[in-house]
């Protein structure tokens, strides 16, 4: 029989960049489910399409550069349009970027601190207007901003100035009674080794990684996406703050 119950997230409208995969993605599902109407973003069409056959007639897709000022502010022309206001604004859109620090280049460093790090920064300030009062922010850092790992240095300072920034723009807009946080991710099975490298090897490195985590499993997106919900929506009393999903691999 039908349920004619409301979702838990009805009428409330969100925008989640880096929404088309992944984490985002489980998010959106997650929110949409519960009846929330959602924009996510996404740099390619084909991936925002596959998505949107997921989401149904609740979810919008755009395509959106976080690397890019024009973007971003046609983001936020595109969001008041659609939404007028909105109730949660999840910042996800990211690269990772594994190199050696030998190795590292000039342009390689700006890509990943313009994407993680800039591209956050004006996001929010740029859809801080449509923001309505009692609002959440999330933004996605990372545990390697806390535990030092090879090949991810550049990556790993993009993620420390998303923490930090958390706190900065958790103070600023605490005047218009906005929230800020942010939801750190450990390893999080997102099928992205699968796709990334042959079978084989994805097997192996899931299963190193799985014995460097404390609870010896990976994550799930679904995990990580109940947080963001709650950061964004429940936490009413918690603002720039950073929340572990992990398995403990910071904590212990």
């Amino acid at each position: 029989m039908e349920s004619f119950n409301k979702g838990k997230f009805s009428d409330k409208k969100v925008v989640i960049t880096g929404g088309s995969s992944g984490i985002g993605l489980a998010t959106a599902k997650l929110l949409v489910d519960e009846g929330a109407q959602v924009l996510i973003t996404g740099r390619t069409q084909a991936t925002l399409d596959a998505a949107r056959e997921q989401l149904g007639n609740n979810a919008i897709t755009v395509i959106s550069d976080a690397a890019s000022s024009k973007d971003i502010a046609a983001l936020a022309d595109r969001v008041k349009a659609e939404f007028g206001t909105i109730d949660a604004l999840f910042v996800n859109a990211g690269v990772t970027g594994f190199v050696p620090f030998e190795t590292m280049t000039e342009e390689k460093y700006d890509e990943i601190l313009t994407i993680n790090a800039k591209g956050p920064y004006f996001t929010v300030q740029k859809l801080a207007p449509l923001l309505s009062s009692g609002s959440g922010v999330v933004l996605t850092t990372s545990i390697v901003n806390v535990v030092g790992l090879p090949m991810l240095s550049a990556y790993a300072a993009s993620k420390a100035a998303l923490r930090s920034m958390t706190r900065g723009l958790a103070r600023e807009l605490l005047p218009r009674n906005i929230r800020v946080n942010a939801v750190s991710p450990g390893v999080i099975d997102t099928g992205i080794m699968e796709k990334s490298m042959p079978e084989e090897a994805a097997k192996q490195t899931k299963e190193q990684m799985r014995q460097q985590i404390p609870m010896l499993r990976l994550g799930d997106p679904v995990e990580v996406a109940k947080t963001v919900a709650f950061l964004a929506f429940e936490a009413t009393y918690t603002t720039g703050a950073e929340f572990p999903v992990d398995g403990g691999g910071s904590q212990i």
